[in-house]
């Protein structure tokens, strides 16, 4: 897996599922037996797509794979609300953007508020991104996971690693002994909390100088420059590096799944946004505000809530997540020791409590030509 859905200012796509976009453009007759979804992956996986499928013989059922939030609500801006019924994309974009300007609808609350109370914790308040600022419902939280950096338990303990946090790059001892994940969008977020900013605040002036510094100092230091997480937990496993910047739960879980749980996602004890030193992502799955509704798209949402699927959106695609739903006894019934110890589970929930909510980078514009330059020097 050389790409990975979590690098966010990537703009290629792939389509996915039978069938072609121009089809689906098309096909505005009898659009209740018409789904096209526009998704990270997983969703549109044999496991997921093809059981919907079996279930709906006679609907044309169909997915896009995104790798980019950006791109993929700019599909719908760009007028492709008339293609999609679904979209399915991280925390702040319904709220802060798609629903604002009119991209997605508000769903059935009598039909899905029901499905919170069989959540996490963390969810079954319920979670409030999933919410306008009316009460209006505007999505589905599903999978999540917390993301700031990966290491060998072997070589650097998870306690230290916790208390040192971000700093522990800055040891001596740990130049050429790390690697940097190049998800760029997510290196801003860290490179700022590792400076001691807020990335969710505006970051200028003399600020903006401490963070030149530190992405600076992160690329010349770091042993290994890769978007390729396989890669990266091979020179874990390897010896190569005992760290890696940029990771988490969804980069270490492929090889914790093959026994390896020395590969570890930490969440630092303490940072720089409202104490909390982590950052945690969460998709939301919408209902897009399409001319011509299919009745599938709220079905499909509530068929992903089911126990067999909801744990097949879990383990899908090579990495492996956590997901809301695991809240629900039967649920959580379907994962082995095995699966639960390759997400972490011993620590969810107190990771969860220690990270911040993933939302839009207040100076991006800046921090990605500082980033970009460091980067190329």
């Amino acid at each position: 897996m050389t790409l990975s859905r979590r690098q966010f200012t990537v703009g290629a796509s792939a389509l996915l599922g039978a069938g072609s976009l121009m089809g689906a453009r098309a096909a505005y007759a009898a659009r209740n037996n018409e789904l096209n979804i526009l998704c990270w992956e997983g969703y549109n996986s044999e496991q997921v797509l093809g059981r919907y499928r079996d279930m709906h013989p006679d609907a044309t059922v169909r997915a896009e794979s995104g790798t980019s939030d950006p791109d993929m609500i700019n599909k719908l801006r760009a007028g492709e609300v008339r293609v999609w019924d679904l979209i399915n994309v991280n925390q702040p974009w319904a709220r802060s953007q798609l629903y604002p300007a009119g991209l997605i609808r508000p769903m059935d609350k009598d039909r899905f508020m029901p499905f919170f109370d069989k959540m996490l914790p963390e969810f079954a308040d319920p979670y409030p991104l999933a919410f306008a600022e009316n009460g209006d419902l505007l999505g589905m939280p599903q999978r999540y996971g917390p993301f700031s950096f990966v290491v060998n338990t072997d070589k650097i303990s998870r306690e230290t690693a916790e208390d040192e946090g971000w700093n522990l790059f800055f040891d001596e001892k740990m130049k050429g002994r790390f690697g940097l994940l190049t998800y760029d969008n997510w290196n801003i977020i860290h490179l700022a909390m590792a400076s001691g900013l807020n990335p969710f605040q505006a970051i200028e002036g003399d600020d903006q100088l401490k963070f030149k510094k530190t992405a600076e100092y992160i690329f010349s230091n770091a042993r290994l420059l890769t978007d390729d997480l396989v890669a990266m937990n091979t020179a874990l496993i390897n010896g190569e590096i005992d760290a890696y910047f940029t990771g988490g739960v969804y980069t270490a879980s492929p090889a914790r799944f093959d026994g390896l749980t020395n590969v570890r996602a930490i969440t630092p004890n303490s940072g720089p946004v409202d104490g909390k030193g982590g950052c945690v992502w969460i998709e939301l799955t919408s209902v897009v505000n399409n001319p011509n509704p299919s009745e599938l798209a709220q079905d499909f949402l509530e068929f992903v809530q089911t126990p067999e699927i909801a744990h097949a959106v879990a383990f899908t695609e090579g990495t492996y997540n956590p997901v809301a739903q695991m809240g629900n006894e039967e649920v959580m019934a379907r994962f082995t020791q095995d699966e639960l110890d390759a997400i972490q589970m011993d620590s969810l929930a107190e990771d969860m409590a220690k990270s911040a909510d993933y939302e839009v980078v207040t100076s991006y514009a800046d921090l990605i030509d500082i980033y970009t330059q460091a980067r190329r020097s």
